[in-house]
């Protein structure tokens, strides 16, 4: 795993959010009810969407798999003006992020996870940093294809 560490400039958000865990995991609930309503989204930035998670601080220090997080289908936009009925707004703050690429149908992505929380985390000179972690699904992100990728962005700061 060798990932890009990359500042990241603030980004401005619209989408939709919901709790859950991982425990009782509903990203595609979120994601069917986003998906339809996205073309009512002014001044986006791109054609990607992002998959984010905001974790509360505490989130990382003993995980459990029933613990709450807040899970966000969304676009970036160049301005917060003509917000949709029932959207909101997130604002990602600049920061440190080590950027991994994932390759694949979504299986192995628990794995692919555990590996950068249990294995290069740990090893590196970096330690989480209490920002939003999320997924860039640009035009390599295929739903379920084997031959898709996504970047995942986690937030970093040195130990």
């Amino acid at each position: 795993m060798n990932p890009t560490i990359t500042r990241l400039t603030e980004k401005k958000c619209i989408g939709l959010n919901q709790n859950m865990s991982y425990a009782d995991y509903k990203a595609q609930e979120i994601w069917k009810r986003f998906m339809p309503r996205r073309n009512e989204i002014k001044n986006r930035v791109g054609l990607d969407y992002l998959s984010i998670q905001v974790f509360g601080n505490s989130y990382w220090n003993t995980f459990n798999a029933e613990n709450t997080f807040q899970k966000w289908a969304a676009v970036e936009v160049s301005v917060l003006e003509d917000i949709p009925s029932e959207m909101d707004i997130l604002i990602i703050p600049a920061g440190l992020y080590a950027v991994f690429v994932y390759k694949g149908d979504g299986s192995t992505a628990p794995s692919f996870f555990e590996s950068i929380y249990s294995s290069w985390l740990p090893n590196s000179i970096y330690e989480l940093a209490d920002r939003p972690h999320f997924e860039i699904l640009g035009e390599k992100y295929q739903k379920n294809n084997p031959n898709s990728e996504e970047e995942v962005w986690i937030p970093i700061q040195f130990k």
